[in-house]
């Protein structure tokens, strides 16, 4: 039998309110192999992997089992952080957070790779020469994520770890995030445990699969209403830069009750878009209009505007102050652009918490407490708080399992129902099934593409774009 060199017995973490949050898991990770630990959102991978890391954030505690690395117990406390830095690679949830923003790529990479940065970068996808010089807020969310696998990589670690690796990537990022462990398991250079809730690509790579099943989300759903032939929101001849050409000449609308997909390579300006429309990235020619009315830069907007536009951010860690807890985060939009009382806006965001999943003891947690998908679907109800004319969503099914996935969907189908549109920039077939149209980013440039589920990913390029 071969030699377990990661072994989990017993394992049990309770929150503040001494409730099971990870209840008495068992596992072995034997050398060279790949091990999958997969299951819904919520249901405790990425708990499992911080509580081996010795990382848990305030409000949750193990309380019981043992951690061995090659036979020997790793304690908390130093022993847990000197085995961390000895023996693992860590690909996160959140790579852009845990980036530091000082440093360049090359800094970044080399920390953990000393001289095997330029073979990491490469591993990765990347071209060396084109990121090493740069930081991390000059990077696409897929590049970051690529540079935290080179970061992961590059000192060939005993053990590699990968927390959700395929949220957000491109068909190319996710088979090159698969070439590493094929690699690793091939040239018998270490063990591999993913966490993930994308059960297609963890059976494809592992050795074994360890399932965090749970009951399936299921939220009741509406049928959207045909999308209506009013514009919400108009985009005429815009142009971007940051500070090459990201953006030429896109010119589209997106009409009450659509939902309007942008799909693209990582890099291709997917986000750029999307925070520029939502008023946190200069438009430097053209114009757009909401309802008709011109929307200026995000500082000069009214509160209706204010109210009416709402952006998820690809990254929900950043986009959520650590310091408040989910329902917190939730009611405030409510109180400040839509007039509620204390009493009505916690009211209003216990039922949209309870409508994406998140029960009245997870609206309690703060974000480092909540697992990826968790704090995707609590942005998801902040912005749905205002009751936005349009919804721009950048990656929103990223961290979500199947059932959770398409339980969000028909959420976001009764609220298009009501006349909210949606422009979505995703990688994810699940939403694409969803759009009334697909706009492809590519070299600067916005094409109409058809949706075909025969296609990988379910889009072709129209044959007159």
């Amino acid at each position: 039998m071969t030699q377990a060199e990661l072994t989990v017995r017993g394992l049990t973490v309770h929150n503040g309110l001494g409730h099971p949050v990870l209840g008495d898991v068992s596992l072995d990770v034997p050398a060279n192999t790949v091990v999958a630990v997969t299951g819904p959102s919520g249901s405790g991978k990425t708990t499992l992997l911080r509580t081996i890391l010795d990382v848990l954030p305030p409000g949750l505690h193990r309380v019981s089992g043992e951690i061995t690395w090659a036979g020997t117990p790793v304690s908390p406390g130093r022993s847990s952080a000197a085995w961390r830095r000895r023996a693992t690679g860590l690909l996160g949830q959140d790579p852009a957070g845990t980036l530091n923003p000082l440093w360049t790529v090359e800094r970044l990479v080399s920390e953990s790779g000393g001289s095997q940065v330029d073979d990491a970068l490469r591993t990765a996808g990347l071209d060396p020469a084109a990121v090493r010089t740069k930081r991390p807020h000059q990077l696409s969310g897929g590049q970051a994520q690529r540079v935290a696998l080179a970061r992961a990589i590059a000192g060939r670690p005993p053990l590699l770890l990968l927390d959700e690796p395929t949220s957000a990537l491109d068909a190319d990022a996710v088979r090159r995030v698969a070439d590493v462990v094929r690699r690793r398991r091939d040239e018998r250079t270490g063990a591999t445990l993913i966490i993930s809730h994308d059960r297609e690509f963890v059976a494809a790579l592992a050795d074994r699969v360890i399932d965090f099943g749970s009951p399936p989300l299921v939220l009741p759903s509406s049928p959207a209403r045909p999308p209506t032939t009013q514009a919400v929101l108009t985009v005429s001849a815009v142009g971007i830069e940051r500070p090459v050409s990201l953006v030429r000449d896109a010119t589209f609308t997106v009409h009450g009750g659509e939902l309007v997909v942008l799909v693209g390579a990582s890099g291709s300006g997917k986000t750029t878009l999307l925070r520029a429309l939502a008023g946190l990235h200069e438009v430097h020619t053209g114009q757009i209009t909401l309802d008709g009315r011109p929307l200026p830069s995000l500082r000069t907007r009214d509160r209706d505007q204010l109210r009416a536009i709402q952006y998820l951010a690809q990254d929900p860690l950043d986009a959520l102050n650590p310091a408040h807890r989910a329902i917190t985060a939730v009611a405030r939009p409510a109180r400040v652009l839509r007039g509620f009382s204390r009493h009505q806006a916690r009211s209003a965001a216990e039922e949209l918490l309870l409508a994406v999943g998140l029960d009245p003891a997870t609206g309690r947690r703060r974000p480092g407490a909540l697992s990826g998908g968790q704090r995707q679907r609590a942005v998801l109800a902040r912005a749905l708080a205002t009751r936005p004319r349009m919804l721009l969503a950048d990656e929103p099914t990223s961290a979500l399992d199947d059932e959770t996935a398409e339980a969000v969907l028909g959420l976001l189908a009764r609220h298009r129902a009501d006349g909210m549109a949606v422009l979505a920039a995703t990688h994810d077939p699940r939403v694409v099934r969803y759009a009334d149209r697909v706009l492809r980013l590519h070299d600067s440039l916005l094409a109409e593409t058809a949706v075909n589920p025969r296609d990988e990913g379910g889009i072709t390029l129209c044959p007159n774009h």
